[in-house]
């Protein structure tokens, strides 16, 4: 899975809200003025303006207000500093209000597909205008006007405002989605053990800046790997918001899964269904054929070389990121994008009947004997309203089981590796085996 790039000194310039107190005197000269204002401190007082207020027969002239909140608040980019009263346009008085959708690593290929759909209303649907806040680093604020640049120029009737920043407690102020993507890449000699720990600073202080500015019902989704424990490093440091919110991204496992499937019975994926990823997004995931359905039957009666659905099909969804790397010289983006809109609209779209979908989620209280306080990826339902049920039945047999207990196994390791971000004492790393991220080589 591919990952947007991050500066390391991230996490050092938001610590606090105050944090965005940044040393700028060499950069002020490279952003547009209104860049150089969002990197400022918060004045206690400030005056801003109403660029346009358009109503159903007049356009008011502009009207000086007072800035909202010792808080903070990230500033809006170009067109979309306008402010519009939506009741007042025949096209827009049967829209749904507005939403906040935050996005981190905003400025990363992953980000670059899926912004536009977001916009285009292809994932909340036709009816739901959106506020984007996109999230970025002090590398590529430069990059991140441009998104905005293209966003603006794209002209989506849907999409009403779009701020940008590089301080989570402005930018997620008030969210009501974060998709959370932005994470450092795994380098050349760096310790799997490293990248959880420098990724998971990242998440803990993202988790700390929504539990204070977001919606207290704020769905999360964490795509930046490990995803699964960055979730959890994120829900620990998001106490105020529900735990079952947050979500690790299993969804392009699910989905890879799901075509392989369907290539070996010689149908269209859609008629693949039931399809479960069980644990880790590493190369100890375990994509589920047992419990999997073919045209609505078993995938064992479908597919009668059992030999393949234990070897060769499970390496391949583990390993399909890192094959793609090989033909292609970049991890997958596009796909990473595409299944992200699948996961949200599983939790706003009524799940099929008798039907599930795999997401990483919190495993307390779950039905399978997993261990508790961990993010693991497990079949869920949606009744279409943001949130989720575990399903219940499922079948296990030996191989399942087998391979669920080793990928539980490594995220307990990996959750004793960052015990330091979750607030559960002295970090010690005693992973299991340097597995690899299906994107990794």
């Amino acid at each position: 899975m591919a990952v947007a790039e991050l500066s390391t000194s991230y996490t050092k310039t938001t610590t606090r809200f105050h944090s965005s107190q940044l040393s700028l005197s060499s950069a002020s000269s490279r952003f547009p003025d209104h860049f150089r204002r969002s990197f400022r401190p918060v004045p206690r007082t400030r005056i801003s303006t109403i660029s346009c207020s358009v109503a159903s027969d007049q356009v008011q002239t502009q009207i000086p207000v007072q800035a909202e909140s010792p808080k903070g608040k990230s500033e809006c980019y170009g067109v979309f500093c306008l402010t519009y009263d939506l009741r007042a346009e025949e096209d827009t008085k049967s829209w749904k209000k507005m939403i906040n959708i935050a996005v981190s690593g905003a400025a990363g290929m992953i980000s670059n597909h899926l912004l536009f759909k977001l916009a285009s209303g292809e994932v909340f649907g036709p009816d739901q205008p959106i506020a984007l806040k996109l999230l970025g680093s002090e590398r590529s604020i430069q990059a991140l006007e441009g998104v905005a640049m293209e966003l603006e120029d794209s002209l989506f009737p849907l999409l009403r405002e779009v701020s940008i920043g590089i301080n989570p407690y402005e930018v997620f102020q008030d969210a009501e989605w974060a998709l959370l993507i932005g994470a450092k890449p795994r380098g050349p000699g760096m310790e799997r053990a490293g990248l959880l720990d420098i990724n998971g600073q990242i998440f803990a202080e993202q988790g700390k800046a929504l539990n204070a500015v977001a919606s207290p019902n704020v769905k999360v989704i964490v795509v930046g790997n490990p995803c699964n424990t960055n979730a959890l490093i994120c829900l620990k440091n998001a106490p105020n918001i529900p735990a079952k919110n947050f979500h690790a991204l299993t969804r392009l496992d699910e989905n890879r899964a799901k075509c392989q499937l369907a290539l070996k019975a010689g149908v269209f994926y859609d008629q693949v269904s039931n399809m479960t990823i069980w644990g880790n997004h590493s190369t100890t995931q375990v994509p589920d054929f047992l419990n999997a359905r073919i045209n609505g039957l078993p995938v064992k009666e479908v597919i009668k070389d059992h030999k393949w659905l234990e070897e060769e099909f499970t390496e391949m969804v583990q390993k399909r990121g890192g094959v793609l790397i090989q033909k292609w010289g970049r991890s997958s983006a596009a796909s990473t994008a595409v299944s992200t809109v699948d996961a949200i609209k599983s939790l706003i779209t009524p799940t099929p009947v008798g039907d599930w979908f795999s997401s990483g989620v919190y495993t307390d209280g779950n039905p399978y004997g997993i261990v508790e306080d961990i993010v693991f990826s497990m079949p869920c339902r949606s009744k279409g309203d943001g949130d989720y049920e575990l399903v219940k039945d499922v079948i296990f047999d030996d191989y399942l089981l087998k391979r669920i207990r080793k990928t539980e196994a490594e995220l307990l390791a990996e959750k004793r590796c960052v015990a330091h971000l979750t607030g559960e004492g002295i970090a010690f790393c005693d992973l299991p085996e340097d597995t690899m991220l299906p994107g990794e080589m």
